[in-house]
């Protein structure tokens, strides 16, 4: 089953758009969305050395909206975290729209068309434009990404499989917006902000166990394995920032094949494990957006009848059933990103 393209080499430009879609619009907007492998293909025509990639996520209170088909096996609302200092808000969404492309044009280009075409039908809740900075550093300048698998491993940890086979090649995708404060990040040491994130600044070399604090950045995102099967994620962050309103960030954007791994790994953040140990890295990065989708196979994108329509029979109560206890269901996430307003 053709998947959305999820695992891909970093990208020099990004940008990132949540849609909520009006009450009404559903039929209008579901049909937007079986063209955007077309649009996305001729905007890429033009300038076939841009890499121009366009992934799109459905929200838990939109899929029911916009398509028949059951949702997916483990789609349920944003999970919200709250410690003793900081919390993970949730925040309005019902599509994600993720660009990627060599520069920064193309996908400007693309989001022009695509909201051309979704404006008279939705409403834009937050809008990012992410960039390449130096090394595959954040705005904190440290790298970031460094723990993102790779080859088989990165499809095996982003990619839904045989957990749930009418959604095989989706990938359900969390993402937050955080803003740095950079005044108070600055004023640290060298050696306190490696304390900080587990990681030396210049060469990018973690820490060794005995010397990584429990309250590193790193210490707290990096899972024990369960059963012999790594507890991994697909990271794609991207650096933001505006000089004017001092307003810098970096935009998180995790792709997993099962969302608790990222919800535990945001629950070792802001709780802490053991609780009361949260991220350091918190103390300067504020989470202001939260948000889950899941990006389905671009087959399904392209034409939502390649999965049956639930049972008429079941009709809605079906839906919600399958929903329940999904929308309970425990989880976790690892980081790598920030916010804007």
């Amino acid at each position: 089953m053709p998947t959305q393209k999820i695992v891909a080499p970093p990208a020099n430009a990004a940008m990132f758009l949540v849609l909520t879609v009006n009450e009404g619009a559903e039929a209008q907007v579901a049909d937007v969305l079986t063209g955007v492998s077309d649009l996305t293909k001729a905007v890429s025509f033009r300038v076939p050395t841009s890499n121009l990639l366009c992934v799109v996520g459905i929200g838990h209170d939109a899929w029911g909206r916009l398509f028949d088909a059951p949702l997916p096996k483990d789609l349920h609302p944003f999970k919200e975290f709250h410690g003793d200092v900081h919390s993970a808000p949730a925040t309005p969404g019902d599509l994600l729209i993720h660009l990627r492309a060599g520069t920064q044009d193309v996908c400007f280009e693309l989001a022009k068309q695509l909201m051309t075409r979704l404006r008279p039908y939705t409403q834009v809740q937050d809008e990012v434009h992410g960039f390449k900075f130096f090394e595959e550093r954040d705005l904190l300048g440290f790298v970031d990404g460094t723990a993102n698998p790779e080859g088989d491993e990165a499809q095996t940890a982003a990619v839904v499989g045989d957990q749930d086979p009418a959604y095989r090649g989706g990938s359900y995708v969390i993402v937050q917006k955080y803003l740095h404060e950079m005044s108070e990040w600055e004023a640290l040491s060298t050696g306190e902000q490696e304390r900080v994130i587990g990681r030396s600044k210049l060469e990018d070399i973690e820490m060794p166990d005995e010397q990584k604090p429990a309250n590193s950045h790193v210490a707290l995102n990096d899972l024990d394995d369960v059963d012999g099967h790594a507890r991994e994620i697909m990271r794609d962050n991207m650096p933001f920032g505006e000089v004017g309103s001092q307003e810098f960030g970096t935009y998180f954007i995790g792709y997993a094949a099962d969302p608790a791994i990222t919800e535990t790994m945001l629950e070792n953040m802001f709780i802490g494990n053991p609780p009361g140990t949260y991220d350091r890295i918190l103390d300067f990065s504020t989470a202001v957006t939260g948000g889950l989708f899941f990006a389905p196979p671009k087959s399904f994108l392209d034409d939502p009848t390649t999965v049956p329509a639930q049972s008429t029979s079941a009709g809605v109560d079906a839906a919600d059933e399958d929903a329940a206890p999904a929308a309970s269901a425990d989880g976790s996430l690892g980081i790598g990103s920030l916010k804007k307003s």
